[in-house]
């Protein structure tokens, strides 16, 4: 559905894009992901075909972005961070504006906006002027532009901000049921809200693409231990040496009291190495009853900062699709300067 190769964008000296490479599946909903000033704009620009780039070729639907414009961009719906409206218009009125810059068949065009009213649920302010909606409404309406015209691809730069809790839920949902029909490229910094939407995230730093696969391999690849929350009932002294001469256990947090003698532990052990039936039948001959068993898996926080921050230059390659061993954290550090 996507196509990017050997994509770079300069502006004189400065590279913002630097070699991008990556294909996006019919369907798929892409988290795009990255610190301020890593080129992600920069990037879903050059994919809309709002800026040009100065390396590389980019291909929606078999179009390329700079021979074949207008076919790519009737393709493409596009909801940017500050949403592109007209605030002395009606809602009813901006719509109809953007149907027509979009060609929309006038037979067609009024059934099309009472679906897209009603997906994003704003049909109860279509005749209201867009600058006395809130803030969360004019999200809304943005996201509603973008589906005019029924695109096959939708390019969503935040799309939940200004929203409440309850919004962001039901945004969540209907991206969720948007990607059934259409190819979903969302850039958020809300990371919960792109483990939650995503199949697949691409972490771009310093313009280059610093990991990408999907949040639970990212997940696995970045681990270097197998980390559970246990709560025990048992006196802490006796259960914590329990736990530390099970074999595989490198390591045992005991936590705070949780009721009496009930207490939480954080338990570190080697990587690949399930522990959890060894610490059953130990606990269970000691008469230490399990209460509560849970794994900790890194979330997509936790990678996210590991990628973007140089300091971690430690950390092991990352488990990649397509993306050449080159474009790692490590390498990104030595050109920090770093060892």
């Amino acid at each position: 559905m996507i196509e990017v190769q050997n994509l770079s964008k300069s502006y004189g000296k400065i590279k913002a894009v630097k070699n991008l490479n990556f294909t996006i599946q019919k369907g798929e909903i892409l988290g795009f992901l990255g610190p301020n000033g890593a080129g992600k704009s920069t990037t879903m620009n050059m994919i809309t075909g709002f800026l040009s780039s100065t390396e590389g070729s980019i291909k929606v639907c078999g179009y390329d972005v700079l021979e074949n414009p207008k076919e790519v961009k009737k393709r493409i719906g596009y909801l940017p961070e500050q949403p592109p409206l007209y605030m002395d218009m009606t809602v009813n009125e901006y719509l109809n504006f953007v149907s027509e810059l979009k060609t929309v068949d006038r037979k067609i065009r009024k059934s099309q906006i009472d679906d897209i009213l009603e997906l994003v649920k704003i049909t109860d302010v279509r005749k209201r002027l867009i600058k006395n909606l809130s803030k969360g409404y004019k999200q809304r309406v943005g996201l509603a532009q973008a589906l005019v015209g029924s695109p096959e691809v939708l390019i969503l730069d935040e799309p939940t901000v200004g929203l409440d809790p309850k919004q962001i839920i039901e945004i969540r949902k209907l991206i969720k049921a948007l990607g059934k029909e259409h190819t979903i490229i969302l850039s958020s910094h809300i990371l919960p809200e792109v483990s939650a939407v995503c199949e697949r995230v691409i972490i771009i730093n310093k313009g280059q693409i610093a990991a990408i696969d999907t949040p639970e391999n990212l997940s696995k690849s970045f681990k270097s231990t197998s980390k559970l929350s246990i709560r025990i009932a048992g006196p802490m002294n006796g259960v914590h040496e329990l736990l530390k001469s099970v074999e595989g256990i490198q390591y045992v947090e005991p936590g705070t009291e949780k009721e009496k003698d009930v207490y939480d532990y954080v338990i570190e052990a080697v990587k690949d190495v399930d522990i959890r039936r060894p610490i059953f039948f130990a606990l269970a001959k000691a008469g230490y009853p399990i209460l509560e068993l849970k794994s900790m898996d890194l979330s997509l926080e936790d990678i996210f900062l590991q990628v973007t921050t140089l300091e971690n230059i430690n950390t092991p390659e990352v488990m990649t699709e397509g993306v050449e061993p080159d474009r790692t954290i490590i390498d990104l550090a030595k050109e920090e300067g770093g060892e």
